[in-house]
Formats: C-alpha cells, structure tokens, sequence
C-alpha cells in the first residue's frame, strides 16, 4: 500500500477548517465490516471457520442448560432478588428485602439478574448469559492470538479453550467465574494493543477491565497484574518514562473501576443497606481481605465452613498443598490434560525465540499467557485456604494461548531435530497422562484410553519425520490433534450433557476421592462414597443412603445419612454425601409447603427464615417470595443477631422460620444457633410436606 492516502472529501455542509478525519459512525461501520468479513489479509476460509468454532463453542455450552435447574442455588437466589428490587440488584443481597448479601461482589449478578428482568425467570435465563460469556472468550483469545500468529494457530487456541472440561461446565453454570474469565482475557487482550501500538488508552481500558473482574471475584481478578504490567514494562513501543506512567494511569482506572462500588458500599450507613455476606463485621473490605482475600492463601477464613488447618496441616480439608496439587484426584482432569505440554512448549518456544526483538508482539503474546498460567497455577497449587476444582477454569484461556502458540513455534521448528525429537516425546508424554486421569474414572469408557495412546503413538511416529509433503504434514497434524485433544473433548461432551447442581461441582465423570460432583460435594469428614460422618445437616437429613461420590440434582444418588449436625425438613438438592448439604445444596420444597408459604406472604418483609443462604435458596426460589437466610452462606454471619431477630418477629416481618442448622463455622457467629434455639423454646413447630415450621406469628 502507498504511504499516502487521499483524504475523504469534506462535507458541504461542513465548517471551513474542519477536520477530515472520518466521523465516527464512519469508523463504527468500518469495525463492523471487519467484524463480519476479517481481516483484509485473511483467506476466503479464515473467518468461515472462525464462525465454524464460534457456533460450535455456542452449541456446546447452550446444549440443554435446563439441565442444571436453578444450578447454584446460592446465586440464583440473588438473582431472583435483583430481578425484582433494584436495591438488592444494586447490593447483590440474597433476598430481595435485603438482610444480606452473597459473599462476593455483584458483577456477575447484575448481568443475570438483566437477563431475567427481560426473559422472566427460568433456568435458561440464568444460565444462558454464562454461555455466551464462553462464546466471547473464545472469541477473545482467537483475537488474541490472531493479531501476531496465524488463523490456524487462532483457531488452535480457540478450540483448545472451548473444549476444556472445566471451561465447558463453568460457562454453563451461574458461578462468578464465567464473567471474570472473560475480564482477564479481555486485560490480556487489550494489553496486547497497548504493546503493539504504544498507546495509554489501551492500558486503562484494561485496567477497568481488572477493575469489574474485582467487582466479580475480588482479589482473584488481581492475581494476573503483575504480569500485565511486567510485559508492558518489558515490551511496550515506547520509552520507560512513558511505559511507568502509562502502567500508572491504568492503576488508577482499576481503582476507580473497582472503587465506586465499594466506596459506595462502605460509605451507606449500615442500617441503610444489607449486610455484608461473609463478613463478621459487616465491611465489604474485611470480606476483601479476609474470609475472601488473605484468608483463601493462608487458611485462617474466619467463618468459613473449615477448622482453617490449611497453612498447618498443607491445605487440611481441601487438599494438600503443593507444586503436584492441580495434578490430583478430580482436580486434575478439569485442566491438566494439556498443561504439561504447555510448560514444555513454553520453555520451547521462549528458547525458538530468544533473538527477537524486545518489541517483539508474538513473544509478548507467549509471555501474557504464559505468565497468567504460571502465577494462577502457582497461587491454586499453594493456597492453604478453601479452593475447589472449578477453580481452575482460571487458567483456561492461558493454557489454550499457551499450547497454541508454542505448537506454531514447535512447528515452524521441525526442521531441526532436537525439536523433532522433543515434540515426539511430549505428545506420547500427553497421550500417558490422559490414560492416568481416564483410568481415574474407572467404569467410564474404558476403552478410550487405548484409542489416545494409539493414536498419540502414531503421531509421535510422524513427528519424528523430517517435513517432506504436504500430506505428511497434513496427516502429522491430525494425528497429533487427536491425541492430544480427544480425551479432553470427551470429558467435555459428558459434561455438557449432565446437569450439575449446587456449591461444588466438577466436570467430567466422577472419580475416585472427588470432592464434587454433577450434584455438590461429598461431606467432609464422611466416607468417600457416602458414608455416614461429616458435619453439618444436610436439609433432610440425607440422600439416598450408600450413593456415590458426589451426587445428582434433587438429592438422588447422592450419599448417605448426614449426621453430626441439627436436621432438617426437606431434601438437599443435590444431597452431599456425607453431610453438609446444608451448606452446599437447597432444598427441595413441596407443595404443600411452597403453598403455605405464599399464603399471605404480600403482609410480610419475609415469608420466612432459615438457617443458611443455600437453605433460605431453595424455598425463595420455589415461592419467589423473600426468605431470610440467617447467617449467610456458612450459617456464621452475626446476621442477623438474636435481638435483632427478635425485634423484626416482634414488629411481624417474618412469618415461618424453618427449622434446620448447619456445621461448624471456624470461629464465626453462633448468632444462628442462638435464634434457632429461642424460636425453638417459645413458638409451637408444626410439620408440613415433611419440614418442621414454626410460625412467628402465634
């Protein structure tokens, strides 16, 4: 192309000296032309096969989302609230007379509690926003790749991310973590255009990126800033002075974009707004930098549903500690199917381009996943606090950038030997590691295993060959491609095509020692297939006796009795073997009770009260009328005391409480025990659809 382009004529109607530079609707509908049609240097069949991947993505985590029912109950409670009262929307309060808000920030909420608001509610309306949140990030990291590498290394990466198990059930589950994935891919995205052209904007437009996945998951969204920012400082097309100050402006847009809301919160009055779920003192900043901050690495989380051993005992009831920690039990077939490939093909493709220039955007690129990768992989492998497998979901776009772009490198390398030879042994070192974690779920489909290592033995053969043809290069490349690929994308398609219920969930089959499930977690302290033990009663007291681990929506397989704890009425949905279901399923109401619930709920703040916010969950979301959930999520929040409880039975806010309790609380109120036992000795319980009620008003 020229160096000079003629100028757009300017308007007749326009004032003499007037730029002509083109108008910004101009501007828009030139993005919008390259949105639909690509790059002007891309082939006829780049941006088919982008649509290709996108609406493939868009299958697999649209696919029956009815299946999961109302998911996570805890949120979908939240939901509900903010779907009806714009202060609790606001807030992210669990019921929509605002007593109390989840544990984390309202990002993620206000995005389903929209969708809600537009579509009414329903499964599908709450989950759906997850998904095309994965249909973006997918997106996302194809554009990633794409602006240094070329579409088939894009593609790579887009379909390594969409077929990862965790990111399959993640994006289909009403968690926070679907919208804070997409936030740190679209940072990365945008401090990739910062490097490349120099320019401040993109830097503070990632650091309100940043600052939203604060909004969303606190502390986590901070875990990739040091990365963030020591590539810029170490690749950015301008000078020191400027890559500081341009690092510096972007700090400040995550303060301001996170801050607002926090500095609103902290600064209402406490009787003006709910309380802060998880919190002991009702501040959203102890929340921060406690129970949801510090705490998560050190172990101490006061309030938490743990003893709080983590940092003593190497990660107590969440597992051990360690640089082997992602590897383990269920956790591993989550993400680690490819994640030993991607540190080889890291180091690889760091050494294949050890001669590049500082500027060099493709190493920039490498290193922007890469680090992500390494940091978050490194803080989950050593947080002594609670961490469950779905965690990892985190590292997905990562690890997708990671394995694409050190394959292109590999690749363009295969000429050399040592690469050759180094790019054999890892595909069979994959192919090894899958057969570990498929032999991990032993009665699911034994046989697919074999069929990796074969395949990845063939393909080990045919990178071992020096390029010649295109046909043996194009078989190369589809044999590595299964091999690699077909264990994880099997995983993924049993998830997609199983609901998943609760507080602890996991892709793929269950395995031997999980922690979760398609139905919540397995008790703690219990037997791993659903023994009696654990603490914590589980609403209705159990399962179906002897389930297996992990468990299914509506207390089926599930586990056995719950016992250590103060039963309830109802069944946990999602029954947790072994106990606390209470904390980590709802309950299943029944007719009869969802009706005598509704009957005159219009002359109440709250149609009832029970113990524990997944509890409260399950009756508010059965009647959509407001429910109390005493203590928060754990049952351990000073929320509200028993003096307050007192006054707002005595003014009539509060029509039923529902009998039932939960576990130990490391230490955090004991405010909700207190209640249950003053409801206990001075009103008269009643048993309805199973459940024992008590009625405030007599």
């Amino acid at each position: 192309m020229s160096a000079t382009t003629a100028a757009p004529p300017t308007p007749a109607s326009a004032p003499a000296g007037a730029s002509t530079t083109a108008a910004p609707p101009a501007r828009l509908r030139t993005a919008l032309r390259r949105i639909v049609r690509g790059r002007e240097d891309a082939a006829a069949w780049e941006r088919p096969a982008l649509l290709g991947l996108l609406a493939v993505t868009a299958l697999l985590y649209l696919w029956d989302l009815g299946a999961s029912g109302w998911a996570n109950s805890f949120y979908s409670a939240a939901v509900q609230a903010g779907s009806v009262n714009w202060e609790a929307f606001f807030y992210g309060s669990s019921d929509a007379a605002n007593s109390i808000t989840v544990d984390k920030p309202p990002a993620s909420l206000w995005i389903m509690a929209l969708s809600v608001r537009i579509f009414g509610l329903s499964s599908w309306s709450i989950l759906v926003p997850e998904a095309l949140m994965g249909v973006a990030t997918v997106w996302l990291v194809y554009l990633t790749v794409r602006r240094n590498f070329s579409a088939r290394t894009a593609l790579l990466a887009g379909g390594v991310l969409a077929v990862t198990p965790v990111a399959a059930l993640m994006f289909r589950f009403n968690n926070p973590d679907a919208l804070l994935v997409l936030l740190l891919t679209l940072a990365t995205y945008l401090t990739l255009r910062g490097i490349e052209s120099g320019r401040v904007r993109w830097v503070i437009w990632a650091g309100v990126a940043i600052g939203f996945g604060f909004l969303t998951k606190q502390l986590q969204a901070f875990l990739i800033l040091p990365v963030l920012a020591g590539v810029y400082l170490a690749a950015a097309r301008v000078s020191w002075a400027k890559r500081f100050g341009h690092l510096l402006a972007a700090l400040g847009a995550v303060v301001v974009a996170a801050g607002w809301w926090v500095a609103i919160v902290e600064l209402v009055p406490a009787s003006l707004r709910p309380y802060i779920g998880g919190s002991q003192t009702n501040s959203f900043l102890e929340l921060t930098f406690g129970y949801n901050g510090l705490g998560r690495l050190t172990g101490n989380e006061t309030g938490s549903v743990t003893g709080g051993a983590g940092a003593a005992t190497g990660g107590g009831m969440w597992g051990a500690t360690g640089i082997l920690r992602l590897f383990e039990n269920e956790i591993g077939g989550q993400i680690t199917w490819l994640l030993p490939a991607a540190l080889v093909l890291f180091v690889v493709a760091l050494v294949l381009g050890r001669r590049l220039a500082r500027t060099d955007a493709r190493r920039a690129t490498l290193l922007l996943f890469g680090g992500w990768l390494i940091v978050t992989a490194l803080a989950f492998s050593f947080m002594a606090g609670i961490f469950h497998a779905y965690y990892t979901v985190a590292l997905a776009p990562a690890l997708a950038g990671v394995v694409a772009i050190g394959a292109s490198a590999v690749w363009g390398a295969r000429d050399r030997l040592w690469v050759r030879i180094l790019s054999a042994v890892t595909m069979l070192g994959t192919a090894v590691w899958a057969w570990v974690l498929l032999d991990r779920a032993t009665d699911w489909l034994p046989w697919l295993k074999v069929v990796v290592l074969i395949v990845a033995l063939a393909a080990s053969v045919l990178l071992l060959l020096p390029p010649r043809s295109r046909v043996l290069s194009g078989a190369t490349i589809a044999a590595t491609l299964v091999g690699a690929l077909l264990a994880p994308t099997a995983y993924t398609i049993q998830t997609v095509t199983t609901g998943h219920t609760g507080s602890i969930v996991t892709a793929g089959p269950t395995v031997a020692g999980s922690m979760g499930g398609p139905g919540g977690g397995r008790g703690f302290g219990g037997a791993p297939n659903g023994g009696p033990g654990g603490f914590g009663g589980a609403p209705g007291g159990q399962g179906a006796p002897g389930g297996t681990t992990g468990g299914t929506a509506n207390g089926l397989p599930g586990g056995g009795t719950a016992q250590g704890g103060i039963a309830q009425g109802g069944t946990a949905q999602g029954g947790a073997a072994g106990g606390m279901g209470g904390l980590l399923g709802s309950s299943t109401v029944s007719s009869e009770l969802g009706t005598l619930l509704k009957t005159d709920a219009s002359k109440y703040t709250w149609a009832a009260a029970a113990i524990g916010s997944n509890s409260a969950a399950g009756y508010q979301l059965a009647t959509q009328e407001a429910v109390m959930p005493i203590g928060g999520f754990n049952g351990s929040d000073p929320s509200p005391t028993l003096a307050q409880f007192e006054q707002y039975v005595a003014q009539g806010k509060i029509h039923y409480f529902i009998a039932g309790g939960v576990g130990q609380s490391n230490g955090g109120s004991k405010a909700s025990s207190q209640i249950a036992s003053w409801v206990e000795a001075n009103f008269t319980a009643t048993t309805v659809g199973g459940v024992t009620v008590y009625d405030l008003t007599k």
